[in-house]
């Protein structure tokens, strides 16, 4: 059904776009459909926990879906997901432009919604079929073995005998973070994190986070978007943190990052054009993909080229009381172990699929991610837990590179184009390259 409603749409909007004659207003029934898209997104996210990473919209359609749930089966809510799909796909045949993106985008969240549902009710999918469903790509893996020629190349960084992936985290230990100078340090990282960004993006006045630090997680860390241009920005602490996850998180998490992209979706479609759908985001849908690349191309982009290691120097490592001897070192293994990541996808796959087990899973990220055997754990765990959710970190970061860096060698042609991303209805199909 899938396929057939998005040739459908397609099918839609090229004789919308070919009719001469002035095209009847859309957006009262796309605003209708939002408002049911809305509904039923919250009702799913009944279902499952976790289903719903974000929601500040009226408090009433929150209410009626904690009341449609109780009474409504898996079963009924696929109905109406594909009758509204339906709807989305006849009422595109009316749009023009931003009308038009917007119903692409809402067949696409409907999409990733029926495959979730499909997932609750049991049925078993592919690794591939699973993305495809939920994140609209079709991730092209490498085999583990092509990443035998970066291991080589770590190997020059850290010398010396034994197992490589010992020898990297005795390396790596040297840059924990003392647990007492977390905070200080994390809040100068973001701070850095937003002086940048805001030298491009105009953000909503009043915008803020909170900071926090917790344990018990299998991620290491989350922004909770509470809307009113406000997140909270989770830390957690479970295992050492390294010197370099203060500048990772402060761009990932918050400054240019989630809290950006939220932020900019709520003052410019959620308020400036009353799209209601902006103001639920459903996990597991093609707005991932893009919410993970960009916050993590938002790091490169923050701090292009030795940027990062001139302000980590002279900033970060004595708010941390490290050593600053290593640094350049240190930053150049980063870079380095950085191309070990897309070896984290295709353990991930092979674990969904079936192909290996956990206790394998678990060996070979320590292997090829080059991670302490509780590191390997904690990611194995993020992998069961989220499943296909893992390829929006690397693949969504090579599509948003890809794309944004397209748009011209400069600064200021990438960060507009970065701010386009963050405040428009994108999805992946409209990245360049895709």
């Amino acid at each position: 059904m899938n396929n057939r409603l998005l040739a459908a749409l397609f099918v839609a909007a090229t004789l919308a776009s070919c009719r001469g004659e002035h095209q009847p207003a859309v957006a009262p029934e796309l605003n209708a459909i939002a408002r049911d898209y809305v509904l039923l997104s919250l009702t799913i996210g009944e279902k499952e926990a976790g289903y719903i990473d974000a929601y500040y919209g009226p408090p009433e359609i929150q209410a009626k879906a904690k009341a449609d749930a109780a009474g409504q089966s898996l079963e009924v809510l696929a109905k109406r997901t594909a009758d509204l799909s339906k709807r989305v796909v006849d009422a595109a045949g009316q749009a023009e432009g931003i009308d038009q993106r917007r119903a692409r985008f809402l067949l696409a969240q409907l999409t990733a919604a029926e495959t979730r549902l499909r997932m609750l009710r049991g049925e078993k999918l592919s690794f591939e079929e699973e993305a495809k469903g939920l994140f609209a790509v079709r991730p092209a893996l490498k085999p583990l073995t092509s990443y035998d020629q970066v291991l080589q190349q770590v190997e020059t960084l850290v010398p010396g005998s034994g197992p490589l992936d010992k020898r990297v985290e005795a390396f790596q230990a040297r840059f924990t973070i003392p647990s007492v100078k977390l905070k200080p340090v994390f809040e100068a990282a973001i701070a850095e994190c937003k002086a940048r960004t805001v030298q491009h993006i105009a953000l909503p006045k009043g915008e803020n986070f909170e900071l926090a630090f917790v344990t018990g997680k299998s991620w290491s860390g989350y922004n909770y978007y509470k809307g009113g241009y406000k997140s909270r920005i989770e830390v957690n602490t479970d295992l050492p943190i390294r010197v370099s996850r203060a500048v990772d998180l402060g761009c990932h998490e918050g400054y240019p990052g989630h809290h950006v992209l939220n932020a900019l979706l709520e003052q410019r479609l959620t308020n400036g054009r009353k799209w209601i759908e902006f103001s639920v985001y459903p996990l597991y849908s093609p707005q991932s993909l893009l919410a993970e690349g960009s916050a993590n191309y938002g790091i490169e982009l923050a701090f292009p080229g030795r940027e990062r290691l001139a302000f980590e120097s002279a900033k970060i490592y004595p708010l941390a009381g490290l050593p600053v001897a290593d640094a350049e070192r240190y930053f150049t293994l980063q870079q380095a172990m950085q191309k070990l990541q897309g070896a984290r996808l295709t353990i991930a796959r092979d674990m969904i699929d079936g192909k290996i087990d956990e206790a394998e899973a678990v060996r070979l990220t320590q292997h090829y991610l080059l991670v302490s055997p509780e590191r390997a754990k904690q990611l194995t765990e993020f992998a069961k837990q989220y499943r296909t959710y893992v390829i929006n970190y690397g693949l969504g970061l090579d599509m948003v590179r890809a794309d944004i860096e397209a748009a011209g060698a400069t600064p200021e042609a990438r960060w507009k184009r970065m701010e386009q991303l963050l405040s428009e209805p994108t999805l992946p199909s409209d990245l360049k390259g895709s």
